[in-house]
């Protein structure tokens, strides 16, 4: 059973969070601060983009996978040739990524993650510029600490990154498709007050919890949001939409320097 104190002070939540024996995780962050993250390129693997990223406790692994095989909507019927190409993705927890086993195989939590995160990454390229390439990312979390679906859209865009340029070196892309960075963060109201990028600790508790996508350019590509345990006002959900923005731009900031 979960158990959490709070105490509140200098814009800073402590919780002391208990969720069994030998787990103790310690929250010390003011209410507009990201969770240390890490982005590590060329993670082992044969995928033409390969990353682990971090966001404290929570980590995923993103890999984008090259392929000529696009969905047949994009076949013209009379050419017979793929008018444009294709990005789509997949989204798993490993059986350890939780406390208890998490039991493989799809669920309904999956399927509506992975949709949005093939919806953010297409908002990342101009797909008749890759016409007939699919590329396939593939996030799986190692573990599991709240806001995974938002880390999973950050690191999947620098493996897409990897991916496009492999493409390109190999001769199946001839133009850059990228438009420019995506990524996601959480936000939240907890006792009240919005927080930023939200671990289980603060998600459990939230009221109001929010994901939100945006691309480089500072504009939104999908808003989700919802009171778990209460309601929210126009100025409290401008207020999550400012917190969102400022830590997305630090993300933004992270992939650009991790794909440098």
């Amino acid at each position: 059973m979960l158990a959490i104190d709070w105490v509140v002070g200098n814009g800073a939540l402590v919780g002391l969070c208990c969720g069994g024996p030998n787990e103790e995780t310690i929250m010390n962050r003011s209410h507009d601060e990201l969770r240390p993250i890490d982005i590590q390129r060329d993670f082992p693997s044969h995928a033409a983009g390969s990353v682990m990223i971090a966001a404290g406790e929570t980590r995923v692994l993103c890999t984008a996978s090259v392929s000529k095989d696009v969905p047949p909507f994009l076949i013209d019927r009379e050419t017979g040739k793929a008018t444009s190409g294709w990005v789509t993705a997949e989204y798993s927890m490993l059986p350890g990524s939780t406390v208890g086993r998490k039991k493989r195989g799809p669920d309904s939590r999956g399927t509506e993650i992975k949709r949005l995160i093939g919806r953010a990454l297409r908002a990342a390229v101009d797909l008749e510029k890759m016409p007939g390439v699919s590329i396939t990312l593939d996030c799986d979390v190692i573990k599991a600490d709240g806001g995974t679906r938002t880390l999973s859209i950050t690191g999947a865009y620098v493996a897409l990154a990897d991916a496009v340029s492999k493409a390109k070196a190999d001769g199946l892309i001839t133009d850059d498709p990228l438009t420019g960075e995506v990524a996601a963060v959480s936000v939240g109201i907890v006792k009240g007050e919005a927080y930023l990028d939200l671990d289980y600790a603060l998600d459990s508790r939230a009221d109001v919890d929010m994901n939100v996508v945006m691309n480089g350019a500072g504009q939104f590509i999908e808003v989700q949001g919802t009171g778990e345990a209460g309601v929210f006002d126009r100025g409290q959900l401008d207020g999550l939409l400012d917190l969102a923005t400022a830590g997305i731009e630090q993300l933004v900031a992270k992939q650009r320097q991790a794909l440098t």
